[in-house]
């Protein structure tokens, strides 16, 4: 939702995952409660927060995620996670909370210099680190080889590490060699592409494919032109009509 989707098209897409048995996780637009909520409310079981600057945002967003008494969180019933039925809050609250997922982004220059101290919070369960923001914040955009990224992915890898949480990385999918490099140093998840890069190989690999089939079908029909007309001089050579021409 940072970049698309509203909250409606959020929801639907959500609860289609539920009911596939799929764990449905949302970047939220902002930290704000309110987008917090909504999409929690909605169906989602993981919530990914971009734009983390502070120790206090990344406590700001856990305490939105969590029933009380963990957290702040508005109670609410009729979730679709229990197929909208109605379950006592004493049941459905320590449900939700021990089952949503909570990851703050490092992508800011703020959030990479008190990473230690952000991955101790409590309540988060990963961190992940959105690539192309960070290395736009470390003036060296689209540079993915630069030694500057690098030791900042050692940074990260070793406060989660020391935190014992996971890690993920976001942004790298059109790069394999990079992604096998940051896995190799400590990465634990990757954001394995996005759902346009994809559709758009697929559409494009099939259009290559029509496109030979069309080229091939052309030079068969040239052949067979070619053919036909050869055969025709050659039955007017011998004195005869060729084949398939009226008297």
């Amino acid at each position: 939702m940072e970049h698309s989707f509203d909250l409606d098209t959020t929801g639907q897409l959500c609860i289609a995952a539920l009911y596939a048995g799929i764990a449905p996780i949302v970047r939220a637009p902002s930290k704000e409660p309110f987008w917090v909520s909504h999409i929690l409310d909605g169906g989602a079981l993981g919530i990914i927060v971009p734009h983390i600057k502070s120790v206090q945002d990344v406590k700001d967003v856990v305490a939105a995620t969590r029933f009380p008494p963990l957290g702040s969180r508005s109670t609410t019933n009729n979730l679709p996670h229990f197929q909208f039925r109605s379950v006592p809050a004493k049941v459905a609250s320590p449900i939700i909370n021990e089952h949503t997922m909570v990851i703050p982004m490092i992508e800011t220059l703020e959030a990479l210099e008190q990473v230690e101290e952000i991955a101790k919070v409590s309540g988060i369960d990963s961190l992940l680190i959105g690539t192309n923001d960070l290395v736009a914040e470390m003036g060296i955009p689209g540079e993915y080889d630069n030694p500057i990224l690098h030791e900042a992915y050692a940074t990260v890898i070793k406060a989660c590490s020391k935190a014992g949480i996971w890690l993920g990385t976001g942004g790298l999918h059109a790069m394999i060699d990079v992604v096998e490099k940051v896995c190799g140093m400590g990465v634990d998840w990757v954001m394995a592409h996005l759902d346009g890069p994809l559709l758009i190989e697929a559409a494009t690999k099939r259009a290559e494919e029509m496109k030979g089939i069309g080229e091939l079908m052309k030079s068969s029909r040239e052949r067979g032109v070619e053919e036909s007309v050869e055969e025709q001089r050659s039955t007017e050579r011998d004195g005869a009509k060729p084949s398939g021409v009226p008297p």
